[in-house]
């Protein structure tokens, strides 16, 4: 369901009646300290406690990891979901009525939350009713098939719900409209069953199935997957797609695996269902499957939201459908895996064995050991390009390398690419040494060259370069401390408001803007608030919360720790030094902006330009030179 965007007044009600003490209570224990709740933080380990709640500003923060918000960022962050969808799911659970900023769209928003709810309820109960049927004696050739085809225990069938579905035409849809008086169209839109063609009335869609739910991240069923338990095709079938579940954006046994993967910060996709379930059998919980089709890009960046370092294996069949899911996968993600935005790796297990079929004969301390083994993607590729391959007859040698063209153009970092072009000239050179620089040179050509120097730029001389080394100032403040200065001001900003009128005043004058997108990005938001706001921190998170922004750059400005406790009462000579410091930033950039361009200037081609450029770099060295004169102390001082 698409949501639309929700009015403020049911943001602020929920925020009102969702009391934060109540809401983390349900995945924290807490307890009491002074006037504040203190317990084990959930984003990171920890021994002793330093996650805090405050009732009174009804906001959390861990002075471990810097974790920080209020109720609604705290069900956002532990459950990986969004903005709208925490915030409907709160005024659910406290009666607050949902409002939306289109008046029009209020009643049909209501209606599609009243259908999921139905829809969800529906779901449950089928998923119990198959569960119940896998007891009972039709359904002993199901339990046989998981005990001893699957070697499944009792607690792993109970744990993933798995069920049987009767093999008559109307059993679901007797027990669930007759007996417990659902309609009909409910169930038809929940994929349950389906009309007749001829005749009217309804059948099953599953009958005589093994029965897997399917689950949302928060564990509530929305689909089913069946397995034949005859020669009957399709082997596996699939829920349609509904309100509720879409194939390409659900990804089986995530809600069991959201732990697991954010624990070991990697995360294990599967193709089936029963490969997912061995592995949490034997203890590898970070894994999941992708439900029979090829890994969507939507997919992966669930998955990425619970590992920190971006960990994805793909552990496909090794057969040439394994190969080609593995590839269409690729495909899919190869923009972020070229980019580094995911580190992806590629794990066939020997003799072309699936997961279940694996731990069948091998311990789980195998498969972990291969699992760290794997190869990254790019290494996987060149492997499957040379793959039967003779490199000694020409015509091999030259697709070969032309696939290897191909994959490393796309290689976006320059050391990367530089690494996989030398390990490629080394394949291609088949352990002739005298060859590896030949092969490296020839793929660097094909590639297009390496960087060279750009010849028309008039030489600097010896006497100049000398010239510049004296007028050259200090080097610039590293990144470090321009961060630590423009956060200083921000929080001098949002804690201090006496302050804030006399810092816009200062940025103003000196024409100063905020050099890192983070700091840029919320200075915009407070722009647009009012100055004087008293309730500034609490809107300003609701806004990053609402947009998706990454509010943990600058949740820590938040918060005043004890020792900016001490420091506030020093708030206009931090202002100043944190002013000053920003200030030298700017006209170092301008400085070396003009002499770079100076440099790169012909005084005998372009005599007037070359003469602007000294005076625009010099005048700038000289407002260096006072302002750093100007300055009672550094901001270092105060780090």
């Amino acid at each position: 369901m698409q949501i639309p965007r929700l009015h403020p007044d049911t943001i602020e009600e929920v925020k009102l009646r969702a009391d934060i003490v109540d809401v983390v209570s349900e995945y924290v224990v807490l307890r009491k300290r002074g006037k504040d709740f203190v317990g084990l933080c959930p984003f990171h380990d920890e021994k002793s406690p330093s996650f805090t709640v405050s009732q009174t500003k009804q906001m959390y923060y861990c002075f471990g990891c810097q974790a920080a918000g209020n109720a609604i960022k705290f069900v956002m962050e532990l459950g990986k979901r969004s903005f709208p969808d925490v915030v409907l799911d709160l005024a659910r659970r406290y009666q607050v009525p949902v409002q939306t900023l289109e008046p029009e769209q209020r009643q049909e928003l209501q209606r599609q939350l009243s259908l999921r709810e139905q829809l969800y309820e529906v779901l449950a109960s089928s998923a119990q009713f198959y569960q119940h049927a896998l007891r009972q004696s039709q359904g002993q050739k199901a339990i046989q098939y998981l005990q001893s085809n699957r070697k499944l225990k009792e607690e792993t069938i109970q744990q993933f719900g798995l069920g049987y579905a009767p093999a008559g035409w109307e059993t679901l849809h007797r027990y669930l409209v007759e007996d417990k008086h659902y309609p009909a169209q409910i169930l038809e839109k929940a994929g349950l069953i389906k009309p007749r063609k001829e005749g009217g009335g309804y059948y099953d869609v599953f009958r005589d199935r093994l029965m897997i739910p399917i689950r949302d991240v928060q564990g509530r069923v929305i689909a089913f997957g069946g397995r034949t338990l005859t020669d009957e095709q399709p082997k596996y079938l699939n829920s349609p797609e509904t309100e509720l579940f879409s194939k390409g954006k659900t990804l089986f046994a995530l809600d069991q695996a959201k732990g697991g993967i954010s624990q070991v910060d990697q995360a294990v996709v599967v193709e089936g269902y029963f490969d997912a379930i061995a592995l949490h059998a034997v203890g590898i919980n970070n894994a999941v499957a992708s439900l029979g089709t090829a890994l969507s890009l939507e997919q992966v960046r669930l998955i990425l939201r619970y590992t920190e370092s971006k960990q994805l294996v793909l552990n496909f069949d090794a057969d040439k459908a394994g190969t080609n899911a593995a590839e269409r996968a690729i495909g899919e993600i190869a923009e972020l895996a070229y980019k580094g935005e995911v580190q992806l790796k590629i794990l066939n297990l020997p003799d072309g064995k699936d997961a279940d079929e694996y731990l069948h004969t091998h311990t789980p301390e195998d498969y972990g050991e291969l699992l760290k083994n794997a190869p990254l993607w790019l290494d996987w590729q060149i492997q499957e390009i040379i793959k039967d391959r003779n490199l000694k007859q020409a015509t091999d040698f030259q697709q070969v390398t032309q696939q290897m063209v191909k994959l490393l153009k796309r290689i976006e970092a320059s050391e990367t690419r530089k690494f996989y072009v030398a390990y490629c000239a080394q394949i291609l050179s088949l352990d002739d040494a005298g060859l590896v620089r030949l092969r490296e040179e020839n793929l660097e050509t094909q590639l297009g060259g390496t960087a060279t120097v750009n010849r028309q730029q008039k030489p600097i001389t010896a006497s100049v370069k000398n010239y510049l080394s004296r007028q050259s100032p200090a080097p610039p403040p590293d990144r470090s401390l321009l961060e630590h200065a423009e956060a200083l001001l921000l929080r001098i900003y949002l804690h201090c408001p006496e302050q804030r009128q006399a810092i816009i005043d200062e940025l103003e004058e000196r024409d100063l803007q905020f050099s890192l997108s983070h700091h840029r990005f919320l200075w915009q938001q407070i722009l647009d608030a009012a100055v004087e706001q008293v309730d500034l921190i609490s809107n300003l998170e609701n806004i990053y919360l609402e947009l998706s922004e990454d509010l943990g750059l600058v949740s820590h400005l938040f918060h005043l720790n004890e020792k900016w406790k001490i420091e506030i009462p020093r708030a206009p000579q931090v202002v100043q030094a944190a002013i000053a410091c920003m200030d030298l930033v700017m006209l170092e950039k301008r400085y070396r902006h003009f002499l770079e361009l100076w440099q790169k200037t012909d005084p005998e081609a372009e005599p007037e330009r070359y003469q602007s450029y000294y005076q625009a770099f010099y005048a700038e060295k000289i407002k260096l030179q006072k302002i750093d004169r100007q300055r009672l102390f550094s901001i270092t001082e105060l780090l």
